[in-house]
């Protein structure tokens, strides 16, 4: 089932700024994870921790889903040392802030005073896909997708 609603309904429409990508090919867990570490950020930093992510100059504190993951060297991140790197799901989550930043211009916020009010993640449409193993038997196996929706809104001061 194709996601259409928005989690939050009661926002001000006329200072917030919506965005939203459906069956997306990451995970489900490092997707909450990076979701709780970006919620009430501005966007610059947000920004700035996904791309050091993806450089790997950072790691992602996984406070959650941290069975069997190895710590991490250096300072602990939101009070975390174990990590780990999620390029995929980053790449994903700085796409939909991207839109949402676009969608903001387009109704004449100021796109340096917007924070992340609001950022969830949930399960997808799971579709099947064969594993190839040996000559005749295939793996049926359920490939994973999740649902990403981001709610910007402008601060006034």
């Amino acid at each position: 089932m194709v996601k259409r609603k928005y989690q939050i309904q009661d926002i001000n429409e006329k200072i917030c700024a919506k965005a939203m990508l459906k069956n997306r090919p990451i995970s489900l867990k490092y997707a909450t994870e990076i979701c709780r570490e970006i919620k009430g950020k501005p966007v610059a930093k947000a920004e700035k921790f996904l791309q050091d992510i993806i450089e790997k100059r950072r790691y992602l504190p996984l406070k959650k889903y941290n069975k069997k993951v190895p710590h991490r060297k250096g300072k602990a991140l939101s009070g975390q040392k174990a990590g780990r790197y999620p390029v995929k799901a980053c790449k994903a989550f700085l796409e939909l802030i991207s839109y949402a930043k676009a969608n903001a211009e387009n109704k004449g916020l100021d796109p340096e005073k917007l924070i992340i009010k609001h950022v969830f993640a949930c399960q997808g449409y799971r579709r099947w896909s064969i594993q190839p193993k040996g000559r005749i038997a295939g793996k049926r196996r359920r490939k994973k997708s999740t649902h990403l929706e981001i709610i910007l809104q402008e601060v006034r001061a």
